[in-house]
């Protein structure tokens, strides 16, 4: 990420009690954050609507897609008829958090009969719900169910009534926020506001957590905190030593410590410069940066080994560790710089005397692709000095922190996910090569550079599944919560407002956890106290910020209660339909069922008075339902009840 920073946003509205949906949320006790308003709801993605899933049939499995496709009015019909017929969703890899299936089918006034099935490898299945004896009359049910390990999801229909034929509109599986998925801040920044306070309510007579930035990151649920290494913090334009050496090694251990005394994890992210490390400019540090190759590795090697030693001394070994930072064009430039066509930053192009002098990191990616041979040598030289120079990064991890991950940070910029995943290839292959692997694989996420939210989920799919061996992270992402008159930035839905930020954000979490195989590990929001800010500074109170309502998106989007949300039934025109007193809900701690009391609203006058579609909302202690009531003749043939 770049080191400008955008202004804080000064509020001029009034302070607001933050609104938070009570639907379905996990929201601690303490005090809410105060400036402005969010909707917060917990994640739940459809998996099967995921490009990567896919659906087979018994017959028919040419149209079987149509069941998966989110259009209720398109729908799987099986090729012939009088046969056992069944519908199969391929999720493309496991999950673990999967708890609910819808299914809807298209026909109405019928009573299907029917067995939903899970199985992690297509051949032993396990039945999570049983239909099998249905005779209540309605075009769909919601199911609710626990088991880890889910890949493959089945409806396999066991007969019907006389008119009830096989055939799917929709059949559901979403998916819900692990407990283990990571979700934290890279929060260095704090090493710059010793001399702020920082409150969740600073306005109320109980203030909150703070007057740390902390304080506050924890209580509103972040837990992890990243802390970026320069080796001797310089001006990113003269290269001068900075007076004041912020965000370098001495400084960095006292917000280790920090980090650890309130129990968050701890990661590091090696920029091997003394200045700002991103995919525009990478130089050496000063002090290596006339070394002639060989020694500049042991550098390497050394630096990393000594920092994390003392890390661990001092009681804050970090959970992981980054080589570089956005290295997808290398890191440490030396000579080579000249066939890259580096500008940044000045010093490095002013000094070059000094900073070019030797070899470094460098990519040559001009010659990616190249068929002169020269080139192409060229292009596998750097490869080879980088990779080694990585590989000493990652092999003083192992030896120093051997607890600790190992992560490898990149980019994938918009519409260029081929050359991520060349960097990969090279990258993986030779560094084991070398006998060194990382153990995670990280990209960050900025909607205006990076692409929009779908482009996201194909370009974590495409990694996890070509590299099966390695968690997923999303090293850094950011959304503003002003700015552009509200406008949504380049490649996104979201609106520059405190709700937009808390969306964008959620919207990247659920990215994340929707990897296959539960490799996605975390997700880390860039500096929300000073790039595109989850915290305003409080009008009248000097060095005092408050986090906007934004903020409770780290807690919010993990569901405590999953409910049978959606309730099928059917009347006959002209009569009332009859409505449950109950629903069921899944408790996510306990993953035990249980039935919680619902309130519908009354009818509209004349809702029934003709065949047709009718909804009617309801609510519960833990969130809305919706029963969704076919009117349809009647013929005395089925039982016009729920199940």
């Amino acid at each position: 990420m770049s080191s400008k920073r955008l202004p804080r946003a000064l509020a001029v509205t009034t302070t607001l009690v933050t609104m938070v949906s009570a639907n379905l949320l996990m929201v601690p006790r303490p005090a809410h954050a105060t400036f402005g308003t969010a909707d917060i709801k917990p994640i739940e993605s459809n998996i099967a609507a995921k490009p990567w899933a896919a659906a087979t049939a018994a017959t028919g499995s040419s149209n079987a897609r149509l069941a998966i496709d989110g259009d209720p009015s398109t729908s799987w019909q099986p090729g012939r008829a009088g046969t056992r017929q069944w519908l199969t969703v391929d999720l493309g890899g496991t999950y673990d958090n999967l708890r609910k299936v819808k299914v809807m089918f298209p026909d109405r006034g019928v009573a299907h009969r029917y067995v939903v099935e899970a199985s992690s490898d297509g051949r032993r299945w396990k039945t999570i719900a049983d239909r099998s004896r249905n005779r209540a009359v309605s075009r769909g049910e919601v199911h609710l169910f626990t088991r880890s390990g889910t890949r493959f999801v089945r409806l396999v229909f066991t007969g019907g009534q006389d008119r009830a034929r096989a055939g799917v509109s929709e059949l559901q599986v979403f998916n819900y926020l692990r407990d283990d998925l990571t979700l934290g801040a890279d929060l260095s920044w704090m090493d710059d506001v010793q001399d702020q306070q920082y409150w969740v309510d600073p306005l109320a007579q109980d203030r909150g957590a703070g007057p740390h930035l902390l304080d506050v990151a924890k209580d509103r649920g972040m837990q992890h905190t990243r802390l970026r290494i320069f080796n001797e913090p310089r001006s990113e334009s003269t290269g001068q030593p900075t007076p004041i050496p912020r965000q370098g090694p001495e400084r960095s251990l006292v917000s280790a410590k920090r980090i650890k005394q309130r129990g968050m994890g701890l990661g590091i992210d090696f920029h091997y410069a003394d200045s700002w490390a991103d995919p525009s400019k990478q130089p050496k540090p000063r002090a290596w940066a006339e070394l002639e190759f060989a020694d500049l590795s042991r550098a390497v090697y050394d630096f990393t080994a000594d920092y994390l030693k003392r890390l661990k001394r001092q009681g804050t070994t970090p959970e992981k560790v980054a080589v570089g930072n956005e290295i997808i064009n290398g890191f440490m430039y030396g000579s080579e710089a000249a066939h890259i066509g580096t500008t940044n930053p000045p010093y490095f192009v002013d000094q070059a005397n000094v900073y070019q002098s030797q070899p470094g990191g460098g990519l040559l990616w001009k010659y990616w692709r190249s068929t002169d041979p020269v080139e192409r040598q060229l292009y596998d030289q750097s490869w080879d000095r980088f990779t080694t120079l990585a590989a000493a990064g990652i092999k003083a991890v192992r030896d120093a922190s051997p607890t600790s991950k190992v992560e490898i940070h990149v980019i994938v910029d918009k519409d260029k996910l081929a050359k991520t995943m060349e960097f990969w290839n090279q990258f993986l292959t030779r560094v084991k090569a070398k006998g060194q692997n990382p153990d995670v694989l990280a990209i960050s996420y900025y909607p205006e550079w990076h692409g929009t939210p779908e482009a996201l989920d194909l370009n974590l799919n495409t990694m996890a599944t070509t590299y099966p061996g390695y968690e997923i992270d999303i090293a850094e992402t950011a959304y503003p919560a002003s700015g552009g008159d509200g406008s949504p930035l380049p490649n996104s839905p979201y609106p520059r407002t405190i709700q937009g930020q808390a969306d964008a954000i959620r919207r990247v979490f659920q990215a994340a956890n929707d990897v296959v195989d539960n490799r996605g590990s975390g997700v880390l929001v860039w500096e929300p106290a000073g790039y595109q800010p989850m915290f305003r500074a409080v009008p009248g109170l000097a060095n005092t910020w408050e986090p906007h309502a934004s903020i409770n998106v780290f807690n919010a989007s993990r569901a405590k209660y999953i409910l049978q949300d959606t309730v099928h039934t059917a009347t006959v025109v002209g009569a009332a339909p009859k409505l449950p007193s109950s629903i069921r809900m899944l408790t996510t701690a306990n993953n035990t069922i249980t039935r919680v009391p619902v309130r519908w609203q009354p009818l509209p006058p004349g809702a029934t008075d003709r065949p047709g579609e009718v909804t009617v909302t309801g609510t519960t202690r833990t969130g809305p339902v919706t029963a969704v009531i076919d009117v349809v003749t009647g013929d005395g043939e089925h039982d016009l009840t729920t199940s």
